[in-house]
């Protein structure tokens, strides 16, 4: 591991987090610890307005930060966007959320990193290039290897459109052939625009192409959340 991708075990009060040594370095993907509505702020469970007590006690969802009494912040589920190490206490509503992008860590990540090939159109070119796309293992780039060679950061990534075949009026099932990719070009205002197309020749690889873009499409809907 590098330097720039060392990482630290820190405390806090939701729990252990294993976080970059520089906040630079840190997952696109990753979200900040919220703020803990105040104790004296909170009377009432903000759920089912149970009224805390000796008794009836108050726990912060380590996501929202709301407080809550523990029949409705009663689950403990993995939060890896925020780094913590074990799972830590959630409410029902954002246990919901951590748990639908439990897939995305656990499986689409691994996707992504390991890569698949697709035909590469740069801009209003007429050329394509075959090129190996990954995602870099620490997150932040999208790297593509062929001839040329691009790493995009992911921050800079604007839209990203799936390219599906398939799909007939009376219903039917799509498949995910391809994608246009928008960016901006890191020190101006410049958008760069690829289009991503699965060859026809390489069979073997289109349920693996189409898992990667259904991961790519997965990474715009966790930055834009």
């Amino acid at each position: 591991m590098s330097g720039g991708d060392a990482k630290k075990l820190v405390r806090s009060p939701s729990g252990l987090r294993m976080v970059p040594e520089h906040r630079a370095a840190r997952s696109p993907f990753g979200l900040d610890e919220p703020p803990w509505v105040p104790d004296k702020e909170c009377p009432r469970c903000m759920q089912c307005d149970t009224k805390f007590d000796f008794i009836t006690r108050k726990h912060h969802c380590r996501r929202c930060g709301k407080c809550f009494c523990d029949k409705c912040c009663s689950k403990k589920v993995p939060l890896p966007r925020m780094c913590f190490v074990d799972p830590v206490r959630q409410c029902a509503e954002c246990a919901l959320v951590s748990q639908k992008e439990t897939e995305f860590y656990d499986r689409q990540l691994k996707v992504l990193m390991n890569g698949a090939t697709f035909f590469v159109t740069l801009g209003t070119s007429d050329k394509s290039e075959l090129m190996v796309c990954r995602l870099s293992n620490n997150q932040r780039y999208l790297i593509l290897d062929g001839d040329s060679h691009y790493e995009i950061e992911i921050i800079q990534i604007s839209t990203v459109q799936i390219l599906t075949e398939g799909f007939t009026p009376g219903g039917g099932n799509t498949r995910a052939i391809g994608m246009i990719l928008q960016y901006k070009v890191p020190g101006s205002e410049e958008v760069t625009q690829m289009k991503f197309t699965a060859g026809e020749d390489f069979s073997s690889n289109k349920k693996l192409s189409a898992a990667w873009l259904a991961a790519m499409h997965k990474v715009i809907m966790l930055r834009q959340g």
